[in-house]
């Protein structure tokens, strides 16, 4: 991020390369005298006109004062976490390394959200773009009643505009001057959204759209799932209504005692199979049955300390999964286990481990975030059951210095990862970069930046991202607002 003034406009444009050298002083009176013959003039010598530099004056006098000028005013790099703004700073991004960048605004912030993958098509890069997602709100509390989980549609989100009006790329384009719209279907909670998460079920006819279910860990402790497909449709069938009875859940999990944020649908089971774990380290495990309706076994699983911060299924086994949670661990399951207790059990951290993402592409591959802002990646296949020294992970950054609020690998690249952290930040990494002895290790002048670090990107009180799966490189986080971004590093 750069910082600058917040009334300075004395910058026609962005400075791309360093501030602007000083014009050259040219007297418009000087005679500069009459040629004698064709082989003899009056300029200076070859060697003068070297000694004098570009701008006239001599190169030591030009470096030195346009080293001043960088250190007095020109850009600089602002870590947002790690420093201050002084009175009358702002900050402002540089638009030039964002392929597409919006904000967008809901009734009340939302703690969690998920993306619906919806029909119009894979690894689209056609813009304006248009994308599905459902959150649930954090209202004020004394205004709870006012919480609400929200279907949206955004349409509108144009890429970015070089600096001379054309397309920053050569991707298709049918309007680019577009200001994005939010439209959303409001259904009553009462509660605040702790956790939300979204499964599709296909349709039988293959004409007909797939079923999407959200299941919403609430603040209440209830879990709720809702059949939001006609919310869905009715953003493009004008004239549809949805029905107050179409906002009522077709189930609520009430085998919860406290509350929970462990929330997640298996991604092998079509129908629906769903897991939810609460405060008191207790997990669920709910299943869809043939005729639509679902069934909650009663017996939890069993095991973790500590509260339940996040759960997720194996992208390759359908009966394992595994749990992150406040007690430092990282325990795997299987659902067949009639003792109901953990196959495996490490202690990765002497803080609430808060979040973790299962790698899709390459699945013994585990990040996690912990509370003290680290985030780790480890091989599931260094872990033994047999072993209860903490494994060594396969790569750790310490480069947050607020507990790590979001993670997630990047769909389809399994060396790209998605983190969100508590200073306000969300972070793009290339874990395959490697630092060679010799290659240089400037970072503009900023300490303790890794190498893998591609992109840092301002978010206030950013609490969730996901990658879009439809959409290369195109990212939404949530925070005081929803901001979705691509930058031109992924």
């Amino acid at each position: 991020m750069s910082k600058r003034a917040a009334e300075d406009e004395s910058l026609a444009a962005p400075l791309k390369g360093g501030d602007r050298p000083e014009a050259m002083d040219v007297d418009k009176d000087h005679d500069m005298g009459e040629f004698e013959d064709d082989f003899e003039d009056e300029f200076e010598s070859e060697d003068e006109i070297i000694e004098a530099g570009v701008d006239g004056r001599p190169d030591a006098e030009r470096e030195a004062e346009e080293g001043a000028m960088d250190v007095d005013g020109g850009p600089e790099t602002f870590m947002v976490g790690r420093q201050q703004l002084e009175a009358g700073q702002t900050l402002t991004p540089d638009t030039t390394t964002y392929k597409m960048l919006h904000s967008l605004s809901t009734p009340w912030p939302c703690l969690s959200f998920d993306i619906i993958r919806d029909g119009l098509g894979e690894n689209r890069n056609v813009y304006p773009a248009t994308m599905y997602t459902v959150a649930g709100t954090q209202a004020d509390g004394a205004q709870a009643n006012d919480n609400s989980l929200l279907v949206m549609k955004f349409s509108g989100l144009s890429k970015m505009q070089g600096e001379d009006g054309e397309d920053s790329d050569d991707e298709d384009s049918d309007d680019e001057d577009t200001d994005p719209i939010l439209e959303h279907k409001s259904i009553p909670l009462n509660t605040t959204t702790n956790r939300i998460r979204s499964h599709q079920s296909p349709a039988q006819d293959p004409s007909r759209p797939p079923t999407t279910l959200t299941a919403t860990m609430t603040e209440s402790s209830q879990v709720l799932i809702h059949d939001i497909t006609p919310h869905l449709a009715s953003f493009d069938t004008p004239g549809m209504i949805v029905t107050p009875q179409q906002n009522k859940p077709v189930c609520t999990i009430r085998a919860h005692k406290t509350e929970g944020y462990g929330v997640d649908w298996s991604p092998l089971h079509p129908a629906g199979k769903l897991l939810t774990g609460d405060n008191d380290g207790l997990i669920y495990v709910t299943t869809r049955t043939d005729g639509g309706g679902f069934v909650t076994d009663t017996r939890p699983f069993r095991g973790h300390t500590g509260s339940v911060e996040e759960i997720q299924w194996s992208p390759s086994e359908a009966n394992v999964f595994a749990s992150a949670s406040s007690d430092g661990t990282v325990r795997v399951w299987d659902v067949r286990s009639k003792s109901r207790s953990p196959a495996l059990t490490m202690k990765i951290s002497n803080y609430d481990v808060n979040v973790m993402s299962w790698c899709r592409q390459t699945s013994h591959l585990l990040a996690t975030g912990a509370d003290d802002g680290e985030w780790a990646v480890w091989d599931l296949r260094q872990w033994s059951s047999n072993s209860s020294a903490k494994p060594a992970p396969l790569a750790n950054f310490n480069f947050h210095h607020e507990q790590i609020t979001s993670i997630e690998w990047h769909p389809t690249d399994d060396s790209i990862v998605a983190v969100a952290a508590g200073d306000n930040t969300v972070t793009l990494w290339d874990l395959a970069v490697e630092l060679d002895d010799e290659e240089s290790r400037d970072t503009a002048g900023v300490s303790d930046v890794p190498p893998q670090l591609l992109f840092v990107h301002y978010q206030n009180m950013v609490k969730e991202l996901h990658w879009h799966p439809q959409i290369p490189g195109a990212l939404v986080a949530t925070g005081e607002q929803f901001s979705v971004f691509r930058t031109i590093s992924v």
